[in-house]
């Protein structure tokens, strides 16, 4: 894989057709969005990667091969993880305010760390995640799904993605982090702007106070949950990592654990459909998230990694400090695939990722999936789609493949828990940036405080 001084950045002469159609793409439109199944075999037409761009400003190289990608996430020797060898970034060519750098800038964490730093991150990752019961996690689902359901079972009518998918990862993480409920609150609200695009300068500083906040409060009082037991592991991290790791955490579990969950409901839901061959009530659940991990990947493309040197890549030359995304999605769509993809087999999709960096979460965040979608089919056994599945919006950007809403019908019935409905995260009033949590009570009743979702939840289910 080391350079040759014959290759070329797209592996075609300069001047000729093929080298001229090698422009980037962009990823971040809707027209991507739309249908980026017809992109990838654009791309893998032409070889093993393709260049792109990921925001205005931002250029990246997509990774598309099922074997070239495997040469990339399994060889950290040639490919790093640390955005700091990010050249263009380091030059001041990457706008500072540019909607990517959230999911690409360097955090001392472990999806930016290679070598033996990585290894003892993780380490304290992948142990503190054991601790979890999978009978408690199970249960805690249940209660935030039966919580989330009795907002709108009265009404008939609901978003599965907005009112459910979206929620109950946010509330879970609070539940598995330990928050006390003003902690909790703002940590939903803020997780919430961040993925959704708003005021996310501001919100991510304010998410770091908070989780800054939360360590404070453990280091004072453990107890059983995750972010207690990172404190306690022998990797000894600093405040500042614990509140990174609690980052990488709520970031690889919100958004992608929402996606799986919303988009097997909607393959579910549409073998309801006339001439559909898919999903239907007679699909088992773990079918459906196996097939959603093969076709529409909650993470499509993500895994940036940096070459430490030049490197060919199928007769593409990957320039060191330059951006390389894996394409999970495409990898999965590789012709080369055919026979694994027939039977849709579990171990050889890349929806988790492979090499040092593979997802560490994979059993519990099935586990989630499972019990949620079980949970809603159960408690609405009639739910149907309220518009064709064909017609389904999906969310414009780069690294996710998700659903702008999922509307469906039932037939109403009685609440069967008294749960008054908080205010959506965001609805709520956003703080002037740097304004403390006291100060974002209303000023004309400071004896009173806007209930958010996770404290209302608590108000419901105590103990």
């Amino acid at each position: 894989m080391d350079s040759q001084p014959r290759a070329t950045p797209y592996n075609a002469p300069t001047g000729c057709p093929m080298h001229q159609e090698r422009q980037q793409t962009s990823l971040y439109g809707a027209e991507f969005a739309s249908d980026p199944h017809r992109v990838y075999d654009e791309f893998r037409a032409h070889g093993p990667a393709a260049p792109i761009e990921l925001a205005p400003g931002v250029a990246a190289t997509l990774v598309v091969q099922h074997e070239a990608a495997l040469r990339v996430l399994q060889n950290p020797a040639l490919f790093a993880r640390d955005s700091r060898r990010w050249n263009a970034l380091q030059e001041g060519k990457v706008p500072l305010d540019s909607p990517v750098l959230p999911m690409m800038a360097y955090r001392p964490n472990c999806l930016f760390t290679d070598g033996t730093e990585h290894l003892r991150l993780r380490k304290a990752v992948t142990e503190s995640l054991a601790r979890l019961n999978s009978s408690r996690l199970s249960r805690d689902v249940e209660r935030i799904g039966d919580y989330l359901i009795d907002q709108f079972i009265e009404r008939g009518s609901a978003d599965l993605l907005n009112d459910y998918a979206k929620l109950l990862p946010l509330l879970l993480f609070n539940q598995l982090f330990g928050c006390p409920s003003d902690i909790g609150d703002r940590l939903t609200r803020h997780m919430s702007a961040i993925f959704d695009g708003e005021d996310v300068l501001r919100a991510n500083a304010e998410l770091t106070a908070c989780l800054m906040e939360l360590v404070a409060l453990k280091r004072r009082q453990p107890g059983e949950d995750i972010t207690s037991w990172l404190i306690q592991h022998p990797a000894g991290l600093r405040d500042e990592e614990l509140k990174d790791q609690l980052v990488m955490l709520m970031g690889a579990g919100v958004e992608p654990e929402r996606n799986l969950i919303a988009n097997a409901l909607l393959l579910m839901l549409s073998g309801d459909e006339p001439g559909s061959i898919r999903g239907g009530p007679g699909m088992l659940v773990e079918d459906a998230l196996n097939e959603v991990l093969w076709d529409n990947a909650p993470i499509a493309n993500y895994a940036t990694h940096y070459p430490v040197r030049d490197v060919e890549l199928g007769g593409m030359v990957l320039r060191a400090g330059s951006p390389v995304l894996i394409s999970f999605a495409a990898a999965n769509s590789d012709p080369a695939l055919t026979d694994a993809r027939r039977t849709l087999s579990k171990g050889a999709h890349l929806a988790w990722g492979a090499g040092p960096h593979v997802c560490p979460a994979k059993s519990p965040a099935q586990l989630i999936a499972l019990t949620a979608i079980e949970k809603i089919l159960n408690v609405l056994p009639d739910v149907t789609l309220a518009r064709p599945a064909a017609e389904a919006e999906w969310r414009p950007g780069p690294f996710h493949r998700a659903l702008v809403s999922l509307p469906v019908h039932f037939t109403p019935s009685a609440a069967r828990r008294s749960a008054a409905a908080p205010q959506s995260p965001s609805s709520l009033p956003a703080a002037a940036p740097g304004a403390s949590s006291a100060a974002q009570a209303a000023p004309e009743e400071p004896q009173k405080k806007t209930k958010g979702w996770w404290s209302s939840f608590l108000d419901v289910f105590r103990g």
